[in-house]
């Protein structure tokens, strides 16, 4: 498993939602842990490593300081806080490419998680940062779309 860069196509297109959970499903999501660790990542998408689908995974340590998931599938932010703070990001599949982007401090979201139980919560901070980043690889937006 290789983590694709740009220009890919596959990194512009809105990804296709999972109708179901299964072992494949879930093998990609132990997959895509795994490389995100290996590439020094906070967030991993499934366009990433080339796979049309609404999944991205978070750091491990993001989940449990959090108490969330790490493995999102077929994800929805549902607010937006007006306030916002800027920050450095960088993206994997922009590799040496780092810009500063405003986003919001604190979201609402949804998804399922690996196990096909619904999660709702809100993030703020670094959290919510990083759930924005991962749900704007799954509708085709990259970090250099954004400034």
């Amino acid at each position: 498993m290789d983590i694709i860069t740009e220009p890919n196509k596959i990194l512009h297109q809105k990804l296709e939602t999972v109708p179901e959970i299964n072992p494949k499903i879930k093998e990609l999501i132990s997959a895509m842990r795994v490389k995100m660790v290996e590439a020094n990542g906070v967030g991993l998408a499934a366009n990433q490593v080339n796979k049309n689908l609404r999944i991205f995974v978070i750091d491990k340590n993001l989940d449990e300081e959090n108490k969330v998931p790490d493995a999102f599938i077929n994800p929805e932010i549902s607010e937006y806080s007006r306030e916002k703070d800027e920050m450095e990001e960088g993206c994997l599949s922009l590799p040496d490419y780092f810009i500063t982007i405003p986003r919001s401090k604190k979201i609402k979201i949804k998804a399922l998680d690996e196990n096909g139980k619904k999660v709702r919560f809100k993030a703020k901070g670094f959290l919510a940062r990083v759930l924005q980043h991962e749900t704007d690889h799954l509708n085709g937006l990259l970090i250099k779309d954004r400034a």
